[in-house]
């Protein structure tokens, strides 16, 4: 629906993009939202969204929009946290957010309900940093998961290592960013304490450029190091059981916050479940190595099962390969495959024929193997 006020040709002064350019306006969303200026609409940056409703900083300040004309059925095309938006200029009532701007980037995870919808969690986002408490044993397979959506959504990954001043010596800190190194290739991984400050301005620099996202579960630190990145307690921090290393959620609403040494930082709630969505492309660029292998296999549709001539196999036989990467790898693949089949009846039945053509492989494997022990 079009807005009711009269249309103006009426660009941004300077000033107003002074106010928008800490939240990461520049020449190219001022490009994209030209036609909006022309129908007397003004730009905002979405803070966050409750109920049907969002705040976004414009250049009058921080204003509440209602929602209601973007609210499409596609559950991905909501208004989110994150996202540059067109909404009607002050004197309105209600104000409301009109459209908004083409997204750069969003990160997307798979709802609980059975019906494969994705939830967006947020928008234009050019790291994504994947919190991980070292105050717990560490689950590589959900820190593989959490780079899949990553890389999947655009942005770049960073996994940060909270809470290494619980780690007791240099050693065991080291090993422990070994292992999520070699779980995360291409991936800069980082280890920080909120409480001794160790790690917190190298963390500032990268983040400086451009919008951040903070993910992790419940308990991971994350409020925590967002307070420590936004230099204040903007985040109620709530303490961790100690029997089991898991929180409450501190942050119930996605929340964007500019950085006073630059960037922007957009806080979620603790994620309990990450599923995979559409991800192919993420799932491949996490397990890098696995790619790199398949190349060299001597069948280009290698399952990697039981086929002659699989480099991947080859690589398991010879321990170059863990057989954790490779069954964590198979089993994102076929979650993958599987949200997908849901909704793409062609992809289910080729599902199917895979599925029967490596049960006879496999079949026919074993039977030759009995064949040369006899």
């Amino acid at each position: 629906m079009s807005s009711s006020f009269s249309s103006s040709s009426n660009p941004l002064s300077p000033s107003r993009t002074d106010v928008l350019a800490p939240y990461g306006w520049d020449a190219s969303w001022e490009s994209e939202f030209a036609p909006y200026a022309e129908r007397g609409l003004v730009p905002g940056r979405v803070l966050r969204v409750d109920r049907g409703q969002c705040d976004l900083l414009t250049p009058e300040g921080v204003v509440r929009a209602d929602t209601e004309f973007v609210v499409p059925r596609d559950p991905l095309r909501v208004i989110c946290t994150g996202d540059w938006a067109a909404v009607d200029p002050s004197g309105a009532d209600p104000r409301y957010v009109q459209a908004y701007l083409p997204r750069r980037t969003a990160f997307v995870r798979s709802t609980s309900s059975k019906r494969s919808e994705g939830q967006i969690l947020a928008a234009n986002v050019d790291h994504a940093i994947i919190a991980v408490s070292l105050a717990a044993e560490l689950d590589l397979g959900r820190i593989e998961r959490f780079l899949a959506l990553a890389w999947e959504s655009g942005a770049q990954p960073l996994v940060v290592l909270t809470k290494a001043d619980l780690v007791p010596d240099e050693t065991g800190l080291s090993y422990l960013v070994s292992d999520v190194e070699t779980t995360a290739p291409g991936v800069q991984v980082l280890s920080v304490s909120a409480q001794t400050g160790d790690g917190i301005d190298v963390l500032r620099a990268v983040v400086a450029g451009g919008t951040s996202v903070l993910l992790g579960q419940s308990g991971a630190g994350k409020s925590t190091l967002a307070n420590a990145l936004i230099g204040s307690d903007v985040m109620e921090v709530q303490a961790v059981r100690d029997m089991d290393g898991k929180g409450r959620h501190t942050t119930t609403t996605r929340n964007l916050f500019v950085l006073p040494g630059g960037g922007v930082l957009i806080d979620t709630p603790g994620l309990r479940g990450v599923g995979l969505y559409d991800a192919e492309s993420g799932v491949e660029q996490v397990f890098s190595e696995i790619a790199g292998l398949a190349e060299r296999c001597r069948f280009h549709d290698c399952a990697h099962v039981a086929e002659p001539g699989c480099a991947v196999l080859a690589a398991l036989d010879d321990g170059t390969l863990p057989q954790r990467r490779l069954d964590s790898y198979r089993k994102l693949v076929r979650e993958n495959q599987r949200l997908a089949a849901r909704t793409d009846a062609r992809l289910r039945d080729e599902m199917r024929r895979v599925w029967k053509q490596r049960g006879r492989q496999g079949r026919e494997a074993m039977e030759a193997k009995r064949g040369r022990l006899t």
